[in-house]
C-alpha cells in the first residue's frame, strides 16, 4: 500500500507543483496593482449585499415572506458568481496558454484545474463574509449545515466539468464563447437567485420542477434551506421524495464523465490547434 502511494506521489509530483504555482500566481494577479489588494475579496460581497438588500428587500419588498432573504440573496449571488467565474474563465484557458503548451510538455488538465482552485479560494473568502452577515441577521442555521461542504463539492465538480468541456470545444470552435454567454444569461434568470423560488412553485409548480433539477439551482436552494431558514423549499420538497436528488447528481456525473473523456481525447492535439 505504501509503495502504491509513493508511486502515485512520484507520478503526479510535477503536476502538483505546477498546479500550486499556477493557483498562487493566478490569485496574486487577480489583485495586482490594486490599491486595496486582497481587501476587494471582502469589500465586493459586502457592497453587493448592501445594494441587493436596499434595492430588492427594502425598496421592492422581494422576499418579505422569507426570513433572512437579504442574506439568502447574497448567498445565491456568491455561489452563482463562483460558477460563472470557473466556466467563463475556463473557456479560453487553453487557448490563452497556447505559447506555453507549444514550448513545455505538461498535463493539460492543470490549466483548467488551477483556475477552478483559484476561484474556490475566492469563494471561501466570500462565504466567510456571508457567515458574518448570517450571524448579524441571526439566521436559523439547521443541523444539516454540516452537509454544506458536500454542496460545495457538487458545485466544484459541476463547474470544473463544464470548464473542461468548454475549454476543449473552444480550441476547435471559437463560437463556443458567444454561445455560452447566451446560455449563461438564460441560466441566470432560470436559476432562483434574485427572486423567491417558493413563489414560482406556488404559481407554476411544473416550471418549478424543471428549474430545480438544475444542479446550480438545487445547490443554491439547499444552501439557503440549511443555512438561512427551512422555509426555503428544496428539490426534495418540490418532488415529495429525496430520491429526486438522483436527477441533479446524475446530471453532474454524466457531465463529468463526458467532459473528462472528451478533454482526454482532444488534449494531445491542443498544442497544434491553438
Amino acid at each position: 500500500m505504501k509503495t502504491k502511494i509513493q508511486h502515485l506521489r512520484a507520478k503526479y509530483r510535477y503536476s502538483i507543483i505546477l498546479l500550486r504555482e499556477l493557483v498562487v500566481n493566478d490569485f496574486k494577479l487577480r489583485y495586482q496593482h490594486s490599491a486595496l489588494g486582497y481587501l476587494w475579496s471582502l469589500l465586493k460581497p459586502f457592497s453587493q449585499f448592501l445594494i441587493l438588500y436596499v434595492v430588492f428587500v427594502k425598496v421592492l419588498g422581494i422576499g418579505a415572506n422569507i426570513p433572512h432573504f437579504g442574506v439568502a440573496l447574497l448567498l445565491g449571488i456568491v455561489l452563482w458568481s463562483y460558477f460563472t467565474e470557473v466556466t467563463n474563465g475556463s473557456i479560453m484557458a487553453i487557448v490563452g496558454r497556447g505559447d506555453l503548451l507549444r514550448k513545455v510538455n505538461f498535463p493539460r488538465y492543470v490549466v483548467i484545474l488551477s483556475g477552478s482552485l483559484s476561484a474556490l479560494i475566492n469563494l471561501a473568502i466570500n462565504l466567510a463574509v456571508v457567515v458574518i452577515f448570517m450571524l448579524i441577521d441571526k439566521a436559523q442555521v439547521s443541523a444539516y449545515a454540516i452537509l454544506m461542504p458536500l454542496l460545495i463539492v457538487e458545485l466544484f465538480v459541476f463547474a470544473l466539468s463544464l470548464g473542461f468541456l468548454l475549454s476543449s470545444l473552444y480550441v476547435r470552435f471559437r463560437d463556443v464563447n458567444h454561445i455560452w454567454d447566451v446560455v449563461m444569461q438564460a441560466a441566470f434568470f432560470a436559476t432562483p437567485i434574485m427572486y423567491v423560488f417558493n413563489d414560482i412553485y406556488d404559481k407554476y409548480p411544473v416550471i418549478a420542477k424543471i428549474m430545480i433539477v438544475n444542479p446550480v439551482a438545487q445547490i443554491i436552494q439547499d444552501s439557503r434551506h440549511i443555512l438561512m431558514h427551512p422555509k426555503n423549499i428544496t428539490l426534495g420538497y418540490v418532488y415529495g421524495s429525496k430520491l429526486a436528488y438522483l436527477i441533479p447528481v446524475a446530471i453532474v456525473t454524466v457531465t463529468a464523465i463526458v467532459a473528462g473523456l472528451y478533454f482526454k481525447k482532444r488534449s494531445p492535439y491542443f498544442a497544434e490547434e491553438v
